[in-house]
């Protein structure tokens, strides 16, 4: 009689927590590691891993899923990634609480914040909750292939107290403060992970008003953080432009302080404050080591725009003569454009309305950031392969260059637009980003910006091209491992996975790591109503496990949902 329920054999073990990686095995039974190293005892099913990586499973803590979760098993494309475990209710935006009323306001702020179409949220919630336990509720019902845990918008919990006085950016008043408190003590009970909020102008509703979080001041915030601090329980997490540093790392150590809770923070390197990053990491590492525990959320590359005929944004979406065809299908608009009248038309008019809230509108036209993506798709390209120098290479004009770019492949082709961690054309700044103690990886988006960012990829970018491909600097894949498994997995308050040790949760990937890598974005109409959306698939996961029951086979889903909802703060066995 076989001893495990599963034993991986032979694989070279990078356990998440830094060690040097060494060759052994992993046993498994009733879902939880049982043994690591040389398992002598026979499982029920065993892999031959020699030659491979037998990793944690990921966990991404930056992920948009709140409604996408709500209709779909699976929690595609983060499972595509070696992600076991994804995080979402991020910055501040999210579905619950919620009042019928509020309903609407809620999916103009999640199309317009994070690029979901209004109508695939139309169709796709069932609103079939009020407060946030309900929400909880709800999703716990449904089976799903990965774990899922759920984070506290503020701006779904403003609304919902403050009415019309929370969506204009009104102050708080003590009984608002209190009243929001309390009901962040109790989603944290009900199981929610934390609570999030935004502080940045990027973020505006599909009808441009502004998040209604933007200007919530620090008594609000630190009122709600200790809402948490009551509970005794839950994290915080902020998205913030920053412009006053020291005031806003100020008040994010004092929420952190105040309420005895950790607090992460999207960081990464604005074209305008190039070194602000640093200060910024520096600070949250002093106070981790003060006791009041506060990290940073990192990318691993560049944060990028994908521009092209399927997607929100192209370069002549402003011209008329484009605007004029820009609805029809894509094969009757891509033949319209090779038209030579169309042609004159589009490149005679392309100046760039500004008023559009369309998150990356007004970078369009800045040839000199757009790359080709090509497939495989290269996220750290030669500044000499710009439109902009390529056009002047041969003569053109780079509006030239990009029409016949984005009209390839039958006008499925991207372009690549680097925004944020791009300053120096290079992305050593992101190198040194994950190597400071106190970032972990994230900023995914998972579920997110489906017609303009696909960086559900992140977690295969941080090894392929960090741990193996890049030229130079690259980094140690035990400290990357460690990083997006064991770091993120703590950082949210998930202890109970995240490593390859006797007690945790049998969460693992196999990687072939010589073939690891990502292919080229691709459209595709799946959501409800037919909405699009971006997906992008990787090669080199030859097993991934949810609790020790295979979701992921050599890249195709083997249709199995052992994931579910994660209430709470959890503690290894």
């Amino acid at each position: 009689m076989a001893e495990h329920d599963l034993v991986v054999r032979g694989g070279t073990l990078v356990d998440g927590t830094g060690a040097p990686s060494r060759s052994g095995d992993v046993a498994v039974t009733d879902g939880v590691i049982t043994a690591v190293g040389s398992v002598d005892g026979t499982g029920k099913r065993e892999i031959d891993a020699d030659g491979a990586l037998v990793t944690p499973g990921f966990v991404d803590i930056h992920t948009h899923y709140d409604g996408q979760a709500t209709w779909d098993s699976a929690l595609a494309p983060s499972s595509w990634h070696g992600v076991t475990t994804v995080v979402m209710g991020n910055c501040g935006v999210g579905f619950a609480p919620v009042a019928p009323h509020n309903r609407e306001r809620l999916i103009q702020l999640m199309e317009g914040v994070e690029d979901i179409p209004g109508t695939a949220l139309h169709e796709g919630l069932s609103w079939e909750w009020e407060t946030f336990g309900d929400y909880l509720d709800v999703l716990d019902a449904s089976p799903r292939d990965i774990d899922l845990g759920a984070q506290l918008p503020h701006g779904a919990l403003r609304l919902h107290v403050m009415g019309e006085r929370g969506a204009t950016q009104e102050p708080a008043t003590a009984d608002d403060i209190a009243e929001m408190a309390e009901m962040a003590r109790q989603a944290v009970l009900d199981g929610a992970l934390g609570f999030t909020t935004s502080r940045t102008l990027n973020h505006r509703t599909s009808l441009g008003e502004y998040t209604p979080t933007l200007k919530a001041e620090a008594d609000e915030l630190i009122g709600i953080a200790q809402g948490l601090g009551a509970a005794g329980a839950g994290v915080l997490q902020v998205v913030s432009d920053f412009l006053d540093v020291e005031f806003e790392l100020d008040l994010f150590h004092r929420m952190a302080k105040e309420s005895g809770r950790p607090i992460s923070v999207s960081i990464a390197q604005a074209p305008q404050r190039k070194d602000s990053w640093r200060v910024q990491l520096d600070r949250f590492a002093e106070s981790t080591a003060e006791g009041v525990t506060m990290r940073g959320q990192v990318a691993a590359r560049a944060v990028g725009l994908l521009l092209g005929l399927q997607g929100t944004l192209n370069p002549f979406m402003h011209a008329p003569a484009y605007r004029e065809i820009a609805d029809l299908p894509l094969a009757e608009r891509v033949g319209r454009m090779r038209r030579s009248e169309v042609r004159a038309a589009i490149l005679a008019e392309l100046e760039v309305d500004k008023s559009l809230p369309v998150l990356g509108s007004r970078l369009v036209q800045k040839y000199e950031l757009m790359f080709e993506l090509g497939d495989p798709p290269v996220y750290e390209p030669d500044p000499a392969d710009s439109i902009a120098a390529k056009a002047a290479r041969t003569g053109i004009s780079p509006a030239e260059l990009a029409y016949d770019m984005v009209l390839a492949n039958d006008g499925k082709n991207f372009i690549y637009l680097p925004t944020l961690n791009w300053a120096d054309k290079n992305l050593d700044v992101v190198g040194e980003q994950l190597s400071h103690s106190a970032a972990v990886p994230g900023l995914s988006d998972g579920g997110a910006h489906v017609g303009t960012i696909c960086d559900v990829s992140f977690p295969t970018t941080l090894l392929e091209w960090w741990g193996r491909d890049r030229p130079r600097g690259r980094l140690p894949i035990e400290m990357l491992v460690a990083k997006q498994c064991r770091g993120t997995a703590e950082t949210v308050g998930l202890n109970d996975r995240g490593v390859l040790a006797p007690g945790y949760k049998a969460d693992l990937n196999v990687i072939d790591f010589e073939r690891l890598g990502v292919r080229a974005p691709e459209i595709v109409h799946d959501l409800p109503a037919g909405g699009r959306r971006l997906l992008q698939k990787a090669d080199g996961y030859k097993h991934t496990f949810v609790s020790g029951t295979e979701i992921m086979a050599d890249g195709e889903s083997t249709g199995a949902t052992p994931g579910g909802l994660v209430r709470g703060a959890q503690t290894a066995g």
